[in-house]
This record gives structure tokens, C-alpha cells and sequence, in this order.
């Protein structure tokens, strides 16, 4: 774990650009024989509830609460590098879905998990409360 860049250092990083370098895996206790000797599987649930981005056609902010669960293999997100990598879609300008389909999308990419699911739950804007999802499933559909 002394590879991690984040983890109790301060941070350099801007809010304007979601960069999936920023975020970072450690070790699943789930995995393995010598960790896990009974087998046990787990899920890891996470409620990010400060998130904001920027309409790309007005330039206003959105704000939702950013729900990921998955079931991890051999790694899961370090908890810091995922509020910073969060935190880049501060000053981003994206629709709804392309956020959450970024994030689902650098997440699978860093863990491989068994299965992921990533929900944004936006706040009302004239009215209408938008909640993309997107989800994945290993080796779905081969």
C-alpha cells in the first residue's frame, strides 16, 4: 500500500477534468485462499453524497448523490482517490448519464470486478428528477 499517491498527502489536484489515473486500487480481503479460507464473498456499497457537475448547455451545477455498489475480485477502490476522482466532475461540463457512464466505465476498468452498478441521483431540475444507472456484468453476454 505504500504505492498509494493520495492517502494522507495533500492533494494537487483540479476540479475540472475526470482523470481515471487518479483513482486507485488496494488488495481485496475477500480474495484469495490464505486470506479468505472459508471463501466468504462480500459486496462494497458507497454513497457519495456531494457530487456536482456542470450542465454542458447552461453551464449551471447539478448535484446528486453517486450510489456504487460491486462485487469486487481482486482489488476495490481506494476511498480517497474515488472522492477526488468524484470531485473532478466539479467544474466539468456533462450530462447525467455521460457521468455516470464515465464512472462506471474507469471503475471497471481499475477493478475488473464481478459485477458493478453506478446511480446518480440527480436533484429535481424544473421539476424532473433524472436517476441514470449503469451496470455491468463480467463476461455478460459471451
Amino acid at each position: 500500500m505504500q504505492d498509494l499517491k493520495h492517502l494522507g498527502n495533500k492533494s494537487d489536484i483540479r476540479y475540472e477534468n475526470p482523470d481515471a489515473t487518479t483513482l486507485e486500487a488496494v488488495p481485496n480481503p475477500y480474495h484469495g485462499k490464505s486470506s479468505n479460507p472459508n471463501g466468504v464473498t462480500g459486496t462494497v456499497s458507497i454513497s457519495a453524497s456531494e457530487f456536482t457537475s456542470l450542465c454542458p448547455i447552461t453551464g449551471q451545477p447539478d448535484f446528486a448523490t453517486i450510489e456504487i455498489e460491486y462485487i469486487p475480485r481482486e482489488k476495490l477502490v481506494e476511498s480517497k482517490s474515488l472522492k477526488l476522482y468524484l470531485g473532478q466532475f466539479r467544474q466539468h461540463g456533462s450530462f447525467h448519464e455521460a457521468c455516470i457512464n464515465q464512472i462506471a466505465n474507469d471503475l471497471i476498468d481499475l477493478l475488473e470486478p464481478e459485477y458493478l452498478v453506478v446511480i446518480g441521483k440527480f436533484t429535481p431540475r424544473g421539476g424532473i428528477m433524472i436517476h441514470p444507472k449503469a451496470e455491468y456484468r463480467r463476461n455478460a453476454g459471451k
